[in-house]
């Protein structure tokens, strides 16, 4: 495939909108991304021609409406490169996704069965095991983040006892942007008898995954971090592990029978779908991977490598500017401080030169407790982001030093 150029911003209709004197810079793109042409036609198109409940129509809108959202599960399953479809979970999201197999394991986790999460996790790669160890009897243990941004090997290898049962790990930083060793994360964990839950939300967006390859037990992740809509994503887990979770919710879709005596579950993938699933959602989540795959995963990949090492040489050049996370592997998220100045400061500043970044803690306050600070300035990148938006973000902060700090 041909290297992914700059005009691929035509396609997203929001791009052009300017704000006040100023084109947009868009780098919020950790917190949601724009969306293509392809997947906004994608939901009209649903609403215009579709518009029909799933799974339980015999008219043709219902079976037309059931093909397209079965074709998108086959499109989620191709895109993580899953063994089945059967193991493709429609959820909200990463958040919904986690909570799914955390409230499963609370059933069936054992007092003094321990949990492992890393200091770098999401709030919601933390709050579900939290939950799950209260409702057990099981303990949580942290896995610290050395200086650099990166992972403890050492204190993780230590850390791995008989007694752990889940290693629940993001892919890539939300805040740090450090892509983690999953495979041999996993490798550690499965010999210590451990399941690995991963938290891919800032890992599908920029790198090509293959669960089979990777190894890990459940991966999770949301469609509006790589140009789907919002309020959809999805879980994928090994069947054997699905099969053993309690059902999550009660309702319509995921039974086989009811009566008032007992009910009876559907089969996989569907005992986890209780309720009128998104379906506009599924729609959109497929044409936004039609869309990725149209660029090409490694070139998606390569593009936004080759703008975050600019990123990094570009503001390291900016006199009192503190970036943390320096980690060798490094994707999507660039967190920095500028020394003397709050970072919704910064960040209002830069609003006001048309350049939208992400201030605050990030939904990550024990790591901004490990390091000191009360939040951080977080610019994230996607396929669309040029050079040109660096450039601007650079003169920007220049700015909002001058007027901060003198």
């Amino acid at each position: 495939m041909e290297p992914i150029q700059d005009n691929i911003r035509e396609r997203f209709p929001l791009l052009a909108r300017t704000l006040g004197a100023y084109p947009l810079t868009y780098l919020d793109n950790g917190a949601t991304t724009q969306k293509p042409e392809e997947v906004i036609c994608a939901v009209e198109r649903y609403y215009r021609y579709q518009n029909a409940n799933v799974h339980r129509g015999v008219h043709t809108l219902s079976q037309q409406a059931t093909d397209a959202m079965e074709t998108a599960r086959e499109k989620v399953r191709g895109f993580l490169h899953a063994p089945s479809a059967r193991e493709i979970i429609f959820t909200r999201g990463t958040t919904e996704s986690i909570n799914l197999v955390a409230a499963g394991y609370g059933h069936l986790l054992q007092p003094g069965d321990e949990i492992l999460v890393s200091q770098m996790e999401h709030h919601s790669n933390i709050v579900p095991w939290q939950l799950a160890c209260a409702a057990s009897g099981a303990h949580l243990r942290v896995i610290p983040v050395t200086e650099q941004g990166l992972l403890d090997e050492t204190a993780y290898r230590s850390l791995l006892t008989p007694r752990t049962r889940i290693v629940a790990i993001a892919h890539v930083s939300n805040v740090l942007g450090t892509v983690n060793p999953i495979a041999e994360i996993t490798v550690l964990a499965h010999r210590a008898g451990a399941v690995v839950v991963v938290d891919g939300a800032q890992a599908v967006p920029h790198l090509p995954v293959d669960v089979q390859a990777l190894g890990c037990d459940f991966y999770a992740f949301s469609g509006h971090k790589m140009y789907a809509p919002t309020g959809i994503g999805a879980l994928w887990g090994r069947e054997s592990l699905l099969e053993k979770l309690p059902v999550y919710q009660g309702g319509g879709e995921m039974i086989g029978r009811v009566t008032f005596e007992k009910t009876t579950y559907a089969d996989l993938p569907f005992r986890f779908e209780a309720g009128t699933p998104n379906i506009e959602g599924a729609i959109g989540l497929g044409a936004a991977i039609d869309f990725m795959d149209s660029l090409g995963r490694e070139q998606i990949h390569q593009r936004e490598k080759q703008l975050m090492a600019y990123l990094h040489e570009k503001m390291s050049r900016i006199e009192g500017l503190t970036i943390y996370g320096n980690a060798p592997e490094k994707s999507g998220a660039f967190s920095f401080n500028l020394r003397g100045a709050h970072p919704s400061d910064v960040g209002t500043l830069l609003d006001s030169q048309g350049v939208a970044v992400r201030t605050g803690h990030h939904c990550a306050e024990p790591l901004m407790d490990r390091y000191g600070i009360p939040g951080t300035v977080r610019a994230s990148l996607a396929v669309y982001n040029t050079f040109q938006d660096i450039d601007r973000l650079f003169e920007a902060t220049q700015k909002a030093r001058e007027m901060l700090l003198g």
